[in-house]
């Protein structure tokens, strides 16, 4: 399966199911470890919502190598000594 087949509702309730079972597995005692079904149904709509925005912005602008995000990052800034200062 690939990720544009995974749906926001998928993937809010596995991302909800391995953080609750890491954060018990570290002696969590957080309140959002409670299952799928007992969160009130506006923490699960606002986790679908953000899981719908993760899913877009990795279809739009997929994950980047460390060195290529370094290179966007400095095509914005001038070179030393290139730059044109003033109003």
């Amino acid at each position: 399966m690939s990720i544009n087949e995974v749906s926001p509702e998928q993937f809010a309730r596995l991302f909800h199911r391995y953080h609750a079972a890491l954060a018990e597995e570290n002696g969590s005692q957080d309140a959002s470890l409670r299952r799928w079904q007992e969160l009130p149904n506006s923490e699960r709509e606002c986790m679908v919502a953000a899981a719908r925005l993760t899913l877009l912005e990795l279809e739009v602008f997929p994950p980047k190598e460390p060195a290529e995000e370094e290179n966007d990052r400095r095509r914005w800034f001038a070179k030393p000594g290139e730059a044109e200062w003033g109003c």
